[in-house]
């Protein structure tokens, strides 16, 4: 076995006490590198080394905060070839997506907060009465935004580098400290943050990184008396238990969890746009992402010809090596996960869905590949339409009129993205007002990443990104004072 890597804890790299494990690459099923396994005991000393480092860091000031982190991005973005070939091996990722959607954007992301926001404004003045103590005449009073703490960040696999970096981005400019448990598919990408954040002087304990398998060590970071705040994104059920453990403690939470979006398409829409935008969920990250249009909507007037559009779009992709130029859809991250896609597919089948697309595994000797699926004919009581598959599977349901479309969209336990594609703005605006998700796309799939990201329902608690994530990762605290 090659030299595994170690842990970052207390800004030092640390060997695992649980051993090593193999990271695999979803193309070659070959092995990558070996990921740390840390113990309870370590992911409880990474908690305590966070806290011990959380009072000098809260107190530095905000421009040397911002100063590191446009440092690390600066040094992302000089280490861009290595750390993207790391990710695109770990995820599986296409060499595109892994420079410019993972990489770059964490880099991205670093520079973006390495901006020094203002962590306090002032609040109107108020002409009292006298109250009970008396002293009648104007108070003053100022909001401030201070750090919540020690702050657990528990990210998702299908983006080993934009996913932390939105998280600990905002939580270090605001002046927490935090401890990150990436994901077990592919923590590699997450140590190499942590590498160009040490290069970029972050002081001993301000970040620190534990990885593992077992699920003991997301549970004693969650549970530590050290930690005040966890910060999740993942599926809804274990972001459900990671609730319960923050109730307890009354721990803030930010949980970014599943999806379904829907994608309303009317008769009137631009369909080749719609098919473009519907048919990401396809290509990007195989589908594996929690924004993904994967349940269309389409009105009757337009749905033979979206649904053949789709078919079409979906069998011209090609399928393959994610290092090929050529390649437009790359494999799902492991063989149980392909196993699970595969059997949502046979399950819509069983429901009685159409199969227009896919449906086979593609001809190739390694990797865990899935065919771009179209299912067709679907009702939204169907499993395949209320459940997150995460992958390259598109359901299509028919609908009559706006009311109907609008109550189709609303029937399910997710509500993080939705879209709407039509040649009417007036109504697409109309529509997404209506619609209970935390954003809306109108005849786009693309995100202002400076707008509030977050889900109603089952797909999470709270926003972050741009200055939403400043305000996700602080507490604010009122001054008042007689004026």
């Amino acid at each position: 076995m090659s030299e595994g890597q170690p842990l970052f804890v207390g800004g030092e790299w640390v060997a695992p006490e649980g051993g090593y494990y193999p990271v695999t690459d979803p193309a070659t099923e070959e092995t990558v590198g070996w990921a740390p396994q840390a113990t309870p005991e370590q992911a409880r000393a990474a908690c305590a080394a966070a806290r011990e480092a959380f009072g000098a860091w809260s107190r530095t000031g905000p421009g040397e905060r911002a100063a590191l982190l446009g440092r690390a991005a600066g040094i992302i973005r000089d280490r861009l070839p290595p750390y993207a070939e790391l990710a695109r091996a770990e995820t599986g990722a296409t060499t595109g997506t892994a420079r410019a959607m993972q990489v770059g954007v964490a880099a991205a992301r670093f520079r973006r907060y390495a901006s020094v926001e203002p962590a306090e404004w002032a609040v109107a003045p108020q002409i009292n009465e006298a109250g009970p103590m008396g002293g009648a005449g104007v108070i003053g009073a100022l909001a401030v935004r201070q750090p919540v703490g020690v702050v657990t960040c528990i990210t998702s696999y299908n983006n080993p580098w934009a996913n932390p970096a939105g998280k600990i981005a905002p939580a270090l400019a605001m002046g927490n400290t935090v401890v990150v448990k990436p994901a077990p598919q592919d923590p590699l990408s997450v140590y190499r943050m942590a590498e160009a954040l040490a290069d970029a002087g972050v002081p001993p304990g301000v970040v620190n990184v534990v990885s593992g398998r077992d699920v003991s060590v997301g549970e004693a970071v969650v549970a530590s008396d050290d930690v005040d705040m966890v910060s999740f994104t993942g599926s809804t059920a274990v972001g459900r238990r990671i609730a319960e453990v923050c109730g307890r403690d009354m721990k803030r939470q930010l949980m970014e969890l599943g999806g379904k979006g829907a994608a309303l398409v009317f008769d009137d829409a631009d369909l080749a746009s719609a098919v473009a935008g519907i048919g990401t969920t396809f290509s990007f990250y195989s589908g594996q992402i929690c924004t993904a249009p994967t349940r269309v909507l389409a009105q009757r007037g337009v749905y033979e010809r979206l649904v053949e559009r789709l078919g079409a779009y979906a069998e011209r992709l090609t399928v393959g090596d994610p290092r090929s130029a050529d390649t437009v859809v790359g494999p799902v991250i492991s063989a149980e996960h392909r196993a699970r896609v595969e059997s949502y597919v046979e399950l819509g089948r069983k429901e009685g869905a159409v199969l227009v697309a896919g449906g086979e595994r593609p001809s190739l000797e390694r990797g865990f590949y899935v065919a771009p699926t179209l299912l067709a004919g679907c009702t939204n009581d169907m499993r395949v339409a209320r459940e997150e598959i995460f992958g390259p599977v598109v359901v299509v349901i028919p609908f009559d009129d706006e009311d109907e479309g609008v109550a189709l969209a609303n029937d399910s336990d997710y509500g993080l993205i939705d879209y709407v594609w039509s040649g009417d703005v007036a109504r697409a605006f109309r529509v997404a007002r209506r619609l209970r998700a935390g954003g809306v796309g109108i005849n786009t799939v693309a995100r202002n990443m400076e707008a509030p990201f977050g889900g109603f329902k089952n797909s999470g608690v709270g926003r972050d990104v741009g200055v939403y994530a400043l305000h996700a990762y602080s507490e604010v605290q009122a001054l008042v004072w007689p004026g």
